[in-house]
């Protein structure tokens, strides 16, 4: 199966420890803005997030000890801390996973924080240039299919993301994101 491969200089694999670390959302959310724009202070993060610089300072501090990001000291003055991340993708098989409760709190906290996301991306739908809109997809589809056929079906998808993964930079960062789940039945309350 294919599936994507970890570049060891530049992407981590998630053990349980680190799993732990990024099972919160506002962490993923801080390492994702890192990830994408570049080294930031606790302050700049607070705001753009919305919280208290103290509980910024609290997440970045977890995810440095996770290995996840660490003090960008070239940028940093006696007041203020610069952070950078330190991989550019976080790599997590659920099917090798050792710890699946982390595993699946990790996944958890992973569709919340891209569900932050996609609410700040609706406020900017009606800003994007023309030509990036065209260039956009907005679709979901459901399939009637089995275990093993989305397996396939994840192979197939990760083998053409691994074709432009690496491919020459270009001028604007890109989100891919990929979700493939069973529909399950809602749970409806009783008294």
């Amino acid at each position: 199966m294919d599936v994507l491969q970890p570049d060891p200089n530049k992407d981590v694999t998630l053990d349980t420890a680190t799993l732990r670390v990024l099972a919160h959302p506002m962490r993923l959310a801080l390492l994702n803005h890192l990830r994408h724009h570049g080294p930031a202070t606790g302050r700049q993060l607070a705001a753009i997030f919305g919280i208290d610089s103290g509980a910024a300072s609290y997440h970045l501090r977890k995810l440095a000890a996770g290995d996840l990001i660490d003090e960008d000291e070239e940028r940093g003055t006696g007041r203020d801390r610069w952070w950078r991340a330190l991989h550019r993708t976080s790599f997590h098989d659920p099917a090798q996973s050792p710890d699946q409760e982390a595993g699946r709190a990790y996944a958890q906290a992973l569709v919340l924080a891209y569900a932050d996301t996609l609410r700040t991306l609706a406020g900017q739908v009606p800003l994007l240039p023309q030509d990036w809109y065209g260039a956009s997809i907005f679709s979901d589809y459901t399939l009637t299919i089995t275990p093993d056929a989305l397996n396939s079906l994840k192979s197939e998808l990760v083998a053409v993301i691994n074709r432009y993964r690496d491919a020459p930079t270009g001028e604007t960062a890109v989100s891919v994101q990929l979700q493939a789940y069973p529909l399950l039945e809602p749970r409806i309350a009783t008294d």
